[in-house]
């Protein structure tokens, strides 16, 4: 389950002309120093970027493993290219809120590194390349599924502004009977979803440890309380929850909370109060 970054996973990555850059921003501002540098060796015909940044399967399979890491970072420009660093800076700004700086980055190398992991398996089938693809819907999915009841364009809430966009691109992708552009799009979607669920605490992973105890074992699971991060003050997260909660529902309102968020919530506020008429 989530634990709602502290306030040091809230800090930005750096600091610029006295602005502070978060781990969203700063990723729109490397990919657009891409399209720059693109562009540029575009205007020279400089051919030999071309061949060495995307990623092809069997070049990797070679042992030409960078190109895992550097397919994103070949941007031509065009309007779809700012539409996509506009949602990075955006949605995966608010994903960072939640999530905290580090959990974020971590999230978004999985969802980065995804596409090409998946192709370099079935390049030793069939032909794969990849270029240019930053992942910008995937931050979108993660936001529509923290904040389903968000209002967007057209006064749509976020999740079914998520569920027709998956649905175009799916039927973009089948139309051009682009199966490895359609295995990216879902794979990368699933997982965004999956992710969050799984930080909300509404998607359980299974335990390695819960399939050793033999059957009839006396063990008994550790209690939830003990599990309740307002059990502890040492922990030092409690403020941070609170701040990510009150967050949420000032953004989609206190419907929006999970069954657990809203123990979450009443947890926190028992644990200031006691903490309060202690005082």
């Amino acid at each position: 389950m989530n634990e709602f970054g502290t306030q040091d996973e809230q800090q930005p990555v750096m600091w610029l002309r006295g602005y502070p850059v978060y781990a969203a921003y700063f990723l729109a501002l490397v990919f657009t120093l891409s399209m720059v540098a693109t562009s540029i060796a575009l205007f020279l015909g400089d051919t030999h970027l071309v061949s060495w940044l995307p990623f092809y399967g069997a070049d990797v399979l070679k042992g030409e493993v960078w190109r895992v890491a550097t397919y994103g970072l070949w941007n031509p420009p065009s309007l779809w290219f700012v539409i996509n660093i506009a949602m990075i800076a955006s949605f995966g700004r608010e994903v960072e809120k939640f999530l905290g700086r580090g959990k974020f980055l971590g999230f978004y190398c999985c969802i980065y590194l995804l596409p090409p992991l998946l192709f370099t398996l079935l390049s030793i089938w069939i032909p794969t390349q990849l270029a240019g693809e930053v992942g910008a819907f995937a931050l979108f999915v993660a936001f529509a599924t923290l904040y389903p009841g968000a209002m967007m364009f057209f006064g749509l809430m976020a999740k079914w502004v998520a569920a027709i966009l998956v649905g175009i691109c799916s039927l973009m992708e089948l139309a051009g009977r682009d199966w490895l552009g359609l295995l990216s799009l879902w794979a990368t979607v699933a997982f965004a979803f999956a992710f969050i669920r799984h930080q909300q605490g509404m998607l359980e992973l299974p335990r390695i440890g819960q399939f050793a105890l033999p059957k009839g074992s006396d063990e008994e699971p550790m209690p939830k309380a003990s599990r309740n991060p307002f059990a502890s003050p040492a922990k030092g997260k409690p403020m941070a929850e609170i701040d990510a909660l009150l967050d949420k529902i000032a953004q989609s309102g206190m419907a929006s909370l999970t069954p657990k968020e809203r123990a979450k919530l009443d947890s926190a506020r028992e644990y200031l109060a006691r903490r309060a008429s202690s005082r």
